[in-house]
């Protein structure tokens, strides 16, 4: 038989063929259409993650910054230390206190000024309360008390200061009596009752010792 007798394919059959061949290339368009796709994808997403981990990166940096470039406080001296550790409070062993007026004797028109000195009379130095807020003046004339400091005192502050052994300290400004009579009820008063003219005792206290001896002086 000759190759003129052979049967031709039908139409469905090349049918079959050109849609197979479509199929075929719309594969190969879906598949280089999915490789170009996820490549987009995935340096998206590589670009996205530096930014989160660019957070923790960046934290030692920040954390380093202070320890390297913070400078250190300088220790305490030795001798600072030490006196903060060795120097005690003043006693009445170590302290005398004694009350000091800048004149025995006063005229009508004159003023007592008032004082207080401090001795250290211990061996080693020691800090003491000389503020205000310790200081207490009382001026008596016989069992009468006449007028005290803190009756009327509106201002007051602390001062603690170190007394070497061996030294004497007074009040920086002396306190001024204006010879009249004091009370918590009178301070704004202007006609308090004047001291008359007589003997009178000045007696002191500081940081809670007294003096032993009240000074003597009159009004005349």
């Amino acid at each position: 038989m000759t190759s003129s007798a052979r049967r031709r394919p039908s139409p469905a059959v090349y049918r079959r063929r050109r849609l197979a061949v479509l199929l075929a290339v719309f594969a190969v368009a879906a598949l280089v259409a999915v490789v170009i796709w996820q490549p987009w994808r995935s340096g998206a997403g590589d670009a996205a993650r530096p930014a989160v981990s660019t957070s923790p990166s960046a934290t030692p940096t920040t954390s380093a910054t202070p320890t390297t470039s913070a400078p250190t406080p300088p220790a305490p001296t030795p001798s600072a230390s030490e006196s903060a550790a060795t120097i005690a409070p003043c006693t009445t062993s170590d302290i005398s206190v004694l009350a000091v007026t800048d004149k025995d004797s006063y005229g009508g028109d004159e003023l007592p000024k008032l004082s207080i000195t401090i001795s250290n009379e211990g061996d080693e130095p020691c800090l003491m309360n000389v503020g205000t807020t310790t200081q207490k003046f009382e001026i008596t004339s016989g069992s009468d008390v006449w007028w005290r400091s803190t009756d009327c005192q509106t201002e007051s502050s602390d001062q603690v200061v170190q007394i070497a052994a061996g030294q004497t300290v007074s009040s920086a400004t002396p306190l001024e009596w204006s010879r009249t009579r004091s009370s918590v009820d009178t301070c704004d008063k202007k006609d308090r009752p004047r001291a008359l003219p007589g003997s009178y005792h000045l007696s002191v206290s500081i940081g809670g010792i007294e003096a032993a001896d009240t000074r003597y002086f009159q009004l005349r």
